[in-house]
């Protein structure tokens, strides 16, 4: 399930809601190609010691970790930087993720 977003200049970006089967294969790199440098650098560090120390299983178990929360992550800084639901339909499917606030 995809939500678009769009900021104040008119800039729109459509992201995927759950689970990011692109993390989930390629690690740190989708948030590097998305210009999510910070967590790129994040997730890319976190590998790196985890997957040091025990042969490359920590890393495969961070990477998993990360593909559970990644698209939430990178919707929750995209809201923070300015962007906001499309339309109502956007904004429903991220308030039932907990992603936005409901607002009265």
């Amino acid at each position: 399930m995809k939500v678009t977003l769009r900021n104040e200049a008119g800039l729109t970006k459509e992201v995927k809601l759950g689970f990011s089967w692109t993390t989930f294969f390629f690690g740190f790199f989708p948030a590097l190609f998305r210009g999510d440098l910070k967590w790129a650098a994040i997730m890319f560090i976190i590998e790196a010691i985890l997957g040091s120390f025990t042969l490359g299983i920590g890393a495969w178990i961070s990477g998993v970790v990360f593909s559970f929360v990644y698209n939430k992550i990178y919707i929750k800084e995209l809201i923070e930087k300015g962007y906001k639901p499309a339309d109502d339909a956007a904004k429903t499917q991220l308030e039932q993720k907990n992603i936005l606030s409901q607002t009265a």
